[in-house]
């Protein structure tokens, strides 16, 4: 059984639940004065480049958005969106009940562990707030890094920030944005949680030819992993 050193875990569907959108997003459109169906449209269409952060802050991204949706709203209207965004993809946001414990079980083996994942300016402003933040080694977040899974440079910072070679570790994903075929092209192991809420999860551009492991449960990564020795008594 391989010896990890360090897991590696993506976010939204991975140490989340399923992701939808849900309604809090209705009122983000209302302060923007556009159509949540048309603003939804660009939000799917645009998601890749909204997540690398080239197009600036929240508020600028936002902005952007809309001269895609077709609306000008005034610069209070922005700011007033921005914090509702927050709001809603905090929203969506509810942490898998094996997050935590998964976490601090690998702490408690001495196994280290990290985030890789693909958002926009959200996730990293509340991410903080969460249970499974002080449980966490490093994070990498592309909106930061400036590019997307499976672009390497995102496992590469993980691995850097750990001072580890790819090889010891071990990546978790959903499998949206290719992220586990990007994983083991960068050398490390990897494997795809399919938990059956996932059948609804938000996910774009999934790695739908992966044919490695797969788990149903979170907590099967523990069982991926070699068991900690007993101590032996002097």
């Amino acid at each position: 059984m391989p010896s990890y050193q360090a897991v590696l875990f993506d976010f939204f569907g991975t140490l989340t639940c399923s992701v939808q959108r849900g309604t809090a997003h209705q009122a983000t459109a209302e302060l923007l004065g556009c159509p949540s169906a048309a603003l939804t449209e660009v939000l799917d269409r645009t998601y890749y480049q909204r997540a690398t952060g080239r197009l600036g802050n929240a508020e600028a991204t936002l902005r952007w958005v809309c001269e895609q949706v077709g609306v000008h709203p005034s610069d209070r209207a922005v700011r007033a969106a921005v914090a509702s965004r927050h709001r809603a993809v905090r929203a969506d946001t509810r942490l898998r009940t094996e997050a935590v414990p998964v976490l601090a079980a690998l702490r408690q083996r001495g196994v280290r562990t990290g985030l890789i994942s693909d958002c926009t300016h959200e996730l990293p402003a509340f991410l903080p707030q969460l249970a499974v933040a002080p449980l966490l080694d490093v994070c990498v977040f592309s909106v930061q890094l400036g590019c997307c899974k499976p672009d390497p440079a995102l496992y590469r910072a993980a691995c850097r920030r750990l001072d580890l070679a790819p090889a010891d570790c071990l990546y978790v994903g959903d499998g949206g944005s290719q992220e586990l075929t990007g994983a083991v092209r960068t050398g490390m192991a990897a494997v795809r949680l399919a938990a059956p809420d996932l059948a609804d999860h938000m996910v774009f551009n999934v790695d739908r030819s992966w044919h490695g492991p797969v788990l149903t449960s979170l907590a099967e990564v523990l069982d991926l992993l070699a068991p900690v020795p007993c101590a032996v008594p002097a």
